[in-house]
């Protein structure tokens, strides 16, 4: 055996293949250890120490931040390892709110399932936990200071994946706490709603803001009307909660749900996606057929994005697309069909994201004295919902869409992936219709979960240089490279890293499974008869009814200053 290529790891010799550290190596053997702190995405911080190792010398590494080396040898579970652990555990849990039954991510809390994991049957020291401090100024997270555990890993996804910084440490030894800068409310920094922290948080310190109750007193109202829309990345990441296998496309179950749950009508917001292509499309080709402006045309469909912008870049805001986004497009279409019902409407959009919930009620978005999107459920909160109504999600029959806006194309629905939003303007710019052209185009560098991509399409005589970003720190480099003269025509932004499949408001996934759900849009992509918008019946009917002489003001948005209530 040759030492310069193995290490042993509980008396097994494991090659040594790339990994960065041992923790991926350790879990190559079928070993999972425990961590709060360590994601693969996110930079090593070691503050945890859960997932420390014992070496052939008796001393003690975390595994999360050591590198594999040959002829190392570790043990991953010993008597003396396991007492660590449990000390840890009964120390966060001593300095811990211990409502566990009646927290948001009961079930889904890395504390509670480490403690259950460790047999924690109490706990030696005094419960010195204080009384909540909770945080509710934002309209789409709420944080609870009382349940973190320092492992800073919401710090690290704000600022080093984000590029936000709107929380950070704060004080020193056991005063030590995550805060905004001057412990100011969360609404008053510089967050953008992007929820992502949530996404990363292990222990339900930082929640999704949760309307389910609101929703469910619309529903029992019998003078209320309640519609829905489905945005394209929820079908392909509820699955996995309810029964079925990760990136499964769960459309149809999911309109099944909501009928039994009450909804009078369910669309697809892919619909609105289509109208988002046809528009902003035609605002790329008039900026190319002007000339006059050097910048390239911004997208808008990200609600985060465009406060991200409107904070930090304020002078790129005249380059951000004016078509509102596809929610509030369609929500706009919808609330108009409805205003003469009988029974007071009610929208409710089904969303990946929490930036949404945002984006719901800005002034920019009521119309008539009314914001078009009345309640933003996320994922999270619609699978809530299906397990509180005792639906058993799996048995479920998969039902269709409702008229009058029940056709909608896969450009669309690969709006929930990052590069899906280009892919289907592109479809609607080329000149090559063919099925040929459509597959051409998939292999342009628009798809895959990277967060920067770049490619390129002739335009008649013209070639039309397009960058794709996901992640707001992208985001902003990519800015910079502009302001220092790089030439796009088109910028396809998504806070989320991944888009909206891996948005906050999606049950928490690995990047594994985020790949799965985007894959699950494009096998979505493929089961649909039309493939562009342009080509949607639908569309030309609402230009020439709903639409007509009222476009501007049903699909486009001046956006006014930013007021930072996140």
């Amino acid at each position: 055996m040759n030492n310069k290529e193995y290490m042993t790891i509980d008396g097994i010799p494991v090659l040594i293949n790339g990994e960065k550290n041992l923790l991926q190596l350790i879990n190559k053997v079928g070993i999972k250890l425990p961590t709060f702190c360590y994601h693969s995405e996110l930079s090593i911080f070691g503050a945890c120490r859960m997932c420390m190792v014992e070496n052939q010398w008796g001393g003690l590494d975390a595994a999360c931040s050591t590198p594999p080396k040959a002829g190392m040898e570790v043990k991953t579970n010993t008597q003396r390892l396991r007492k660590y652990r449990k000390m840890i555990l009964e120390l966060l849990l001593a300095n811990h709110c211990r409502d566990c039954t009646t927290c948001n991510n009961n079930g889904k809390c890395k504390l509670q399932d480490l403690a259950m994991r460790f047999n924690i049957e109490g706990v030696r020291f005094p419960n010195t936990a204080s009384e909540p401090k909770i945080d509710d100024s934002s309209v789409c997270i709420t944080r609870d200071a009382n349940k973190c555990i320092l492992c800073g890993d919401c710090v690290r996804m704000c600022n080093e994946v984000q590029n936000v910084g709107a929380i950070d440490f704060a004080h020193r030894g056991s005063k030590m706490t995550i805060s905004t800068a001057f412990d100011e409310p969360i609404a008053s920094s510089p967050c953008v709603g992007c929820g992502q922290c949530a996404a990363v948080c292990p222990t339900g310190a930082i929640v999704v803001k949760n309307d389910v109750s609101k929703v469910w007193k619309a529903l029992d109202n019998p003078g209320i009307k309640v519609t829905a829309q489905i945005a394209p990345a929820v079908r392909v990441a509820l699955g996995k909660e309810l029964g079925l296998a990760p990136g499964e496309n769960a459309m149809g179950k999911v309109v099944a749900a909501l009928r039994r749950m009450g909804f009078d009508e369910i669309y697809d917001t892919s619909t609105g996606a289509d109208l988002t292509v046809l528009e902003e499309s035609n605002e790329l080709l008039k900026r190319l057929n002007k000339g006059d402006t050097k910048g390239p045309l911004f997208t808008s469909c990200c609600p985060a994005w465009v406060s991200f912008c409107e904070k930090n870049y304020p002078e790129l805001m005249k380059d951000v697309s004016t078509c509102k986004s596809p929610m509030e497009m369609f929500a706009a279409l919808i609330k108009e069909e409805n205003k003469n019902s009988s029974r007071k409407p009610v929208h409710v959009a089904i969303m990946p994201c929490t930036a949404k919930k945002f984006e719901a009620v800005r002034e920019e978005f009521i119309i008539d004295g009314a914001p078009s999107v009345d309640y933003v459920l996320t994922t999270q909160e619609l699978i809530q919902m299906i397990k509180e109504a005792g639906i058993i999600f799996s048995d479920l029959d998969p039902e269709a869409i409702d008229m009058p806006f029940g056709t909608m194309t896969g450009a669309g629905v690969i709006f929930g992936v990052t590069g899906g939003v280009t892919e289907a303007v592109l479809r609607r710019l080329t000149t090559d219709k063919s099925s040929t052209g459509l597959m051409t185009l998939s292999y342009q560098g628009v798809r895959g979960m990277e967060g920067v991509k770049e490619t390129s399409i002739m335009y008649g005589d013209k070639e039309l240089k397009i960058a794709i970003v996901s992640g707001l720190k992208n985001a902003s480099d990519l800015i910079e490279r502009i302001k220092a003269g790089d030439h796009y025509d088109f910028v396809e932004v998504m806070a989320c890293p991944g888009g909206c499949v891996s948005g906050a408001g999606q049950p928490f996934g690995r990047f594994e499974e985020k790949e799965l759900r985007g894959a699950g849009l494009y096998s979505a992509d493929k089961l649909c008869n039309v493939k562009r918008s342009e080509e949607n019946p639908l569309m030309m009917e609402l230009y020439n009814g709903i639409l007509k002489g009222r476009v501007h003001e049903l699909l486009h948005v001046h956006y006014k200053e930013d007021k930072g209530a996140h």
